[in-house]
Parts: C-alpha cells; sequence; structure tokens
C-alpha cells in the first residue's frame, strides 16, 4: 500500500510503499477514502524536518540538551550514533482521515466490516491507503456523511472541545479569532449550536469564507475592537475561542479586550500565552487552554486500550466530539465543502506539503488527500494475521528438527526504536546472518528496517515470517506482552529464537514456555542416546536453541569483572544500583498487561547479571520500597536476593532520580577483592592493595554485538544455548516473586 511519511534527518516528504498493517485487539483496519492535511502541526513537523541538524538543534533546545547530558554519560560515539538512528526513523504524517472498515481486531464487536467510520488520532488515521484505528477514535458514519466530510472529523472535534470548554450556548455571543480552517470550523459549530457569532481574522478572504460558515458579523483585525463593540451591544462577548496560529500575544490581549466581564477565553489554537494581567484580572476572566480533541487526549488506557470514560462523568470525550461532528454534518446543520480548497492524489501528497509550507506561493484552506477506490493489487480485501491467537502447548507435538545451517537466516519481529537504533545496527556488523524478513504491526516501520538494514521484505503479518522456510532463527523485538506466544509460536515451528526481554510477564506463560524447552531437551537427550548406542559418526542435529536479550552479561567489562572473581571459594556481595528515570505513569511498560511493570520489563536485566556473576539464579527475595504518592509505579524498590551458596545481591531499582547521572553502577566484594563497573564504561578492580582501571571514553558498549555473535555461534556450530535455561527461567522466576514480595512484605522463596 501508498503511505506518506516524513524523513527526519533529511526533510524528505516521500510516498513509499509499505506492508498493509495488521489490525490489534480492539482496533479496526481502515481502507482510506480520504484524508486532511494539518495545515498546523504537519506543517511544523514538515518544516523542522526540513532543517539543518544546526536548525534543529536551536529550535529544539531541549533535544539539544538531551544530546549533550548523554554523551556525557554514555560517550560520543553511542550518542552520536543513537542520533542519527532516531532522526533516520520514519515517521507517519496524518491524524484525520475517513474509510471503510475492512478487518476487526478481537474485542472490537460494536462495528463491522464493511462499515464507514471516521477515523481520528496521530500515529493511527494517517496518511495511507490502509489504517489501523482503536475504538475509541473511530465514529460511525451515516449514510448522509460523505468521506471527504468525515475527513474533517478530527479537526472538527478540537473546535468542539473549545467550544465545549467555553461552556457557551443558545443566545450567547461567541467571538472567534483567527478563521483558518481550525477557526472556520469553530464558526460553523457555534452558529450550529445556536450562538450569534462574530469572526476576526487579518486577511479579507478569511472573513468572507467565516461568513459563508454561520459567522452574522465579521471584521478583520485592525476593526475588531470596535466591531466587537457593536456586536455585542456594548457589553462583550460572553465567550471568546482563539483559533490562529501565531507565537504573537495579540490574540490573547484582543481577546481580553473584547470579552465581557467574567467571560470565558479558551485557547484552541497554537498562540502565545503571555496574558495581560490588567484586563483579566479587572473582567474576571476564565482563560482555558483547550487541549487537542477532549478528554482521553494523551491518555493511552484510553486512546489504544479502548476504556471509555463513563458519560455520566465525562460527557464529552473525544470520541464523543468526533461523533458530536458527524452528527453536525448528517443533519446538514454544518457543511465544511467550503472549505476545501485542494484535492490531491496520495500520489501527489508530497505537492500538499509544498503548498502548506509555502514554497508555491498559492493560498489554501482544507487540503484533501485521496485515495483508488480498489482495496489492493487484484481488489481482493486483505486477510490480517489474528495476533491475538494462542498456541495451544497442552497438547503433544512434533517440534521439527532444524539442519544444521551454513548462515543465520533471521526474521524480525517488532521494528520499533529499539530494533532500529540498538540491536539492528549490532546485527549488521556481524557476519554470517542473512536478514531475510521483518514484521511489524504497522508495516511502515518494517518497510523502512528493511530497507536501512538490508532485509529481503518486510511485512506487517507476523505469520510470514513464523511460516517462512528460508527463515531459520526468528528475533522477538515487539512488545512485553506478546513475547510468551510468540516464542511458542517461533519454536514450535522449528526456528531458534532470540527474545528481547522478558521472556514472559506473568507465571503461566512462563510455565509453558518451561513445558516447551523440557520437550525439546527430552527430544535432543533421546536422539543423542541413539547415536551414542548406534555408533553413529553423524552429530544429532540442533534442536531449536532459545536466548533471551541479557546483554549485560556479554559487556567486554562485565566478561573482565566476571574474569576478576573467578575461581572464588566463598560468597560474594553485589550491589546493583540502577538510576532508571522517571516514566510516567501512562506508559505502556507500566500496564500489568502490557508491559509487565518494571521490575518484571526491566528489573530483569540486573537480576540477570548478579545471577551471571554468582552462575545460579536467587533462592529468595524480599522488598521495600519508598510510597509511590500518586508518581511513581513500584519502581523506588530496594530487592534483596539470597543466592543458594550463600551471595547476597542487592538491586536498587530506582525511578526519582537526575537522569544526567550515569544510569547503572555494579559493586562487588568478596574475598579480599573488589570491583566497580560504572555504567560498562569503566571498571576499577582492587586486590592486595593493588588498583587496575579500564576505562572506555568514547563508546558505552553493553554487549549487544557480542550476544548475537555468541548466539550465531551456537547456532552455526551445534552448541548449546549461550545462557543456560535455568537461568532464564530462574531470573523471571525471581523478577515475579520480587513484585509478591514488595506487595505482601514477606520473604518469597522462588
Amino acid at each position: 500500500m501508498k503511505q506518506l511519511i516524513q524523513n527526519l534527518r533529511t526533510g524528505e516528504t516521500i510516498v513509499a510503499e509499505v506492508p498493509i498493517p495488521t489490525p490489534r485487539p480492539g482496533t479496526a483496519l481502515v481502507r482510506t477514502a480520504a484524508s486532511l492535511v494539518s495545515a498546523g502541526t504537519e506543517r511544523m513537523l514538515v518544516e523542522f524536518a526540513g532543517k539543518s541538524l544546526v536548525g534543529k538543534a536551536r529550535s529544539r533546545p531541549d533535544l539539544l540538551r538531551q544530546a549533550i547530558d548523554k554523551a556525557r554519560r554514555e560517550g560520543l560515539l553511542t550518542t552520536f550514533e543513537a542520533t542519527f538512528n532516531r532522526l533516520d526513523q520514519p515517521m507517519p504524517l496524518g491524524y484525520s482521515s475517513a474509510g471503510t472498515i475492512e478487518a476487526v481486531g478481537e474485542d472490537l464487536w460494536d462495528l463491522r466490516v464493511g462499515q464507514r467510520v471516521a477515523c481520528a488520532g496521530g500515529g493511527f488515521a494517517v496518511h495511507a491507503e490502509f489504517a489501523t484505528v482503536p475504538r475509541n477514535l473511530l465514529a460511525a458514519l451515516p449514510d448522509e456523511v460523505d468521506f471527504e466530510s468525515a475527513a474533517f472529523a478530527t479537526l472538527g472535534a478540537i473546535a468542539m472541545h473549545g467550544f465545549h470548554l467555553a461552556e457557551t450556548g443558545l443566545g450567547e455571543r461567541v467571538a472567534v479569532i483567527g478563521t483558518g480552517l481550525l477557526g472556520l470550523l469553530a464558526v460553523g459549530i457555534a452558529q450550529a449550536a445556536g450562538c450569534h457569532v462574530l469572526g476576526i481574522d487579518l486577511d479579507p478572504a478569511r472573513v468572507e469564507i467565516a461568513k459563508q460558515m454561520g459567522a452574522g458579523t465579521v471584521a478583520l483585525r485592525d476593526q475588531a475592537e470596535a466591531v466587537a463593540q457593536s456586536f455585542s451591544h456594548g457589553k462583550g462577548c460572553d465567550a471568546v475561542l482563539i483559533c490562529a496560529d501565531t507565537s504573537s500575544n495579540d490574540p490573547v490581549e484582543l481577546a481580553g479586550t473584547i470579552a465581557r466581564d467574567r467571560a470565558r477565553v479558551v485557547a484552541v489554537g497554537a498562540v502565545g500565552l503571555k496574558l495581560p494581567r490588567k484586563v483579566y484580572f479587572e473582567k474576571e476572566l476564565s482563560f482555558i487552554n483547550s487541549r487537542s480533541y477532549g478528554p482521553g487526549r494523551y491518555d493511552p488506557t484510553y486512546e489504544e486500550g479502548g476504556h471509555d470514560y463513563p458519560i455520566g462523568y465525562v460527557r464529552w470525550t473525544e470520541g464523543r466530539n468526533l461523533e458530536a461532528f458527524v452528527d453536525l454534518l448528517a443533519t446538514g446543520r454544518l457543511d465544511i465543502h467550503p472549505l476545501i480548497s485542494h484535492r490531491l492524489p496520495i500520489e501527489q501528497a508530497p505537492a500538499a506539503y509544498n503548498l502548506i509550507t509555502g514554497k508555491q506561493n498559492e493560498s489554501f484552506l482544507g487540503v484533501l488527500l485521496t485515495y483508488p477506490v480498489e482495496t489492493t493489487s487484484g481488489g481482493k480485501t486483505p486477510t490480517p494475521n489474528d495476533e491475538t491467537h494462542i498456541i495451544e502447548i497442552g497438547k503433544q507435538f512434533a517440534i521439527p528438527i532444524p539442519q544444521l545451517p551454513s548462515s543465520l537466516t533471521l526474521g524480525i519481529l517488532g521494528a520499533g526504536n529499539f530494533a532500529t537504533a540498538v540491536l539492528l545496527p549490532a546485527l549488521r556488523k556481524i557476519p554470517h546472518i542473512e536478514r531475510i524478513g521483518i514484521a511489524s504491526a504497522s508495516g511502515m516501520t518494517a518497510k523502512s528496517a528493511a530497507g536501512r538494514y538490508g532485509f529481503r521484505y518486510a511485512t506487517g503479518d507476523e505469520s510470514q515470517i513464523l511460516n517462512d522456510p528460508s527463515i531459520n532463527t526468528v528475533a522477538i523485538l515487539t512488545r512485553h506482552h506478546l513475547h510468551a506466544r510468540q516464542v511458542l509460536a517461533a519454536l514450535e515451528s522449528g526456528k531458534h529464537v532470540f527474545c528481547e526481554k522478558p521472556l514472559a510477564i506473568n507465571n503461566e506463560e512462563l510455565e509453558k514456555i518451561a513445558i516447551t524447552l523440557s520437550r525439546i531437551e527430552d527430544k535432543e537427550q533421546e536422539i543423542t542416546e541413539y547415536a551414542l548406542r548406534n555408533t553413529d559418526p553423524l552429530s544429532p542435529p540442533p534442536y531449536p536453541l532459545l536466548m533471551v536479550g541479557f546483554n549485560r552479561r556479554f559487556a567486554p567489562l562485565a566478561l573482565r569483572l566476571h574474569e576478576f572473581i573467578s575461581g572464588r571459594q566463598e560468597p560474594l556481595v553485589a550491589h546493583y544500583r540502577v538510576n532508571a528515570g522517571y516514566l510516567p505513569l501512562t506508559h505502556w511498560l507500566h500496564d500489568p498487561q502490557q508491559g509487565g511493570g518494571r521490575i518484571i520489563g526491566e528489573g530483569c536485566h540486573f537480576v540477570d547479571f548478579m545471577t551471571f556473576l554468582v552462575g545460579e539464579p536467587p533462592s529468595s527475595v524480599t522488598a521495600q520500597a519508598l510510597p509511590d504518592s500518586g508518581r511513581y509505579h513500584e519502581d523506588n524498590v530496594i530487592l534483596t536476593f539470597t543466592f543458594p551458596d550463600g551471595s547476597l545481591g542487592v538491586l536498587t531499582y530506582l525511578a526519582n532520580g537526575d537522569k544526567t547521572f550515569p544510569k547503572e553502577r555494579v559493586e562487588v566484594f568478596m574475598g579480599g577483592r573488589v570491583a566497580v563497573l560504572e555504567d560498562y564504561r569503566s571498571l576499577e578492580m582492587v586486590r592486595d592493595g593493588r588498583r587496575r582501571g579500564l576505562r572506555s571514553r568514547l563508546r558505552q558498549d553493553k554487549g549487544h554485538r557480542a550476544e548475537w555473535e555468541t548466539f550465531a555461534a551456537a547456532i552455526l556450530e551445534g552448541g548449546s544455548a549461550p545462557i543456560p535455561y535455568t537461568h532464564l527461567l530462574g531470573v523471571t522466576r525471581a523478577t515475579f516473586a520480587a513484585v509478591k514480595a514488595l506487595r505482601t512484605g514477606e520473604t518469597v522463596i522462588i
């Protein structure tokens, strides 16, 4: 399918051929008929992408500061590579569209295939022939509403939310400052609600269109105060909606001047916000910043999780604002056709951005992208992969036996930031790895990664990777809740598996994996014994290997630390301090169903490292934590692990520190020896009064490349799994036990 994407590094806006996305649970796959180009948000993004690196740094000093801090912590080369990898990520454009549902994911029960819908949301209602959109960002279309009108629904919902915040209604006098596309929609909504409307703008053409949209009175800026006095009979406006797009403070100053005593001023557009105190104080004005298109915006549990707010408590969510705007269109009380200035087919989409950024020196208003009627090449409706299918592993199954390969042929599931910024750059440097296919639910990120890292194909369907006979190894880089299912599916397909941590997010998932691994090991032992009994000169064929991305144990300085403490005759004490940094409570990692929480989702790294040092997983854990206080979520904790040999491991995991401070520090004490590993850039070892130090000044190396070199060698040479399965399972169980210890206050035996 065709999709419009922005390259942040080169500034190119291109139409790319990408795989059709796969609908996840709670989403619908929508075949787009029309989408609206935003002259505000999208223009700013395209203009930012077009700047030089220096220009980007000047326009975003906050990001420059982050890069400088990262360079200090992790080294200049690490930061340089991470920055360019991030800029190379394709950016989907678009957030307002309309089309027809082609397929639905599980749990989407109230919409059906063939239904016409309006779509909203950045990253969802994108400029593409197909898009996957969550339920709360879809609004069903009545027959009376055409696709072109419905494509305005997201912008209409933004205007609708601003109008609702003004708390005005029938007969009241509303001024709209700025009659661009957003302001004109606000004019139409206010007029449809029975308000008297005054439209104000700098452009005479825009105020004339405001008349067509229902403004009974219009004024240019230089006449606005006088016209507003007459319009309001000298009393001032009941409400003022600021829909302008300018960094100037003039709109908020004008709003204060023309508002009545104790009126409401709502900033719907992006404007300067230095309020003149005198007029706002004397009139006791209420000033409100309107946050996009309503309650639910920026809340992933609402937008992605599908959890609606009770209507009795939140009347106008973003989804209900979408529906209300569609209702206005259906009743004929709002006609947006006068706002459409340009229609361009998706193939010519870059020209739309030349238009809105002023490169064509042509006036515009509503710029629509249109799409072909066909569903796919050949007219066949796409069949999405059923991502929610659960592999039934209670049955007896025969695991296929892979032959010893001459090369590692790789398929990737997931093409997010970790994959493209960390893992794939490391894999590119390793010989004997053939990059075959890469899949992502969106399709677009898979296509970009395939091109950048030399994969033969990209897909939006994970089953294509799992069923591809040319692939002998699958890397699972998806979100945490998918790991266990995908691990089982890949192992049962006879493929070697690399799973980025965690292996599972609950005991039920983990035990299914443990059973599968046990069957693999039993079968491998059976064949080995058969070969020995029959003096078979051939080595038994290798069975699938499982590897988890516990990369830190493969880091060069970690290996030197391990060598330093080898041959110990007594238990050790290891203290691992992690300055993890704050994550908002809405972050997916905190979601127990999707991320598993920070202890399970990230803490497993550090439990594994202590397991690596000791040589076996922990046997018990106790936990203490700071109060969450409504800001944190079980991520300021001290976990104390005991190990079978008497060793102790203390993990101090903190979210309340400063991110500019180094993230990780390990201190090990044992048998007259002390070692300190600082952020995988320096290692100090002390023994018999002598100190030895190692340091990497330009680069941080956490072992991502080395772990894959080790894994590839095991596959190609027929070796055993690089990390013992007792460690993989034991570490994961230890994180589950740590969460239980934290919540119960008891010592938990693992």
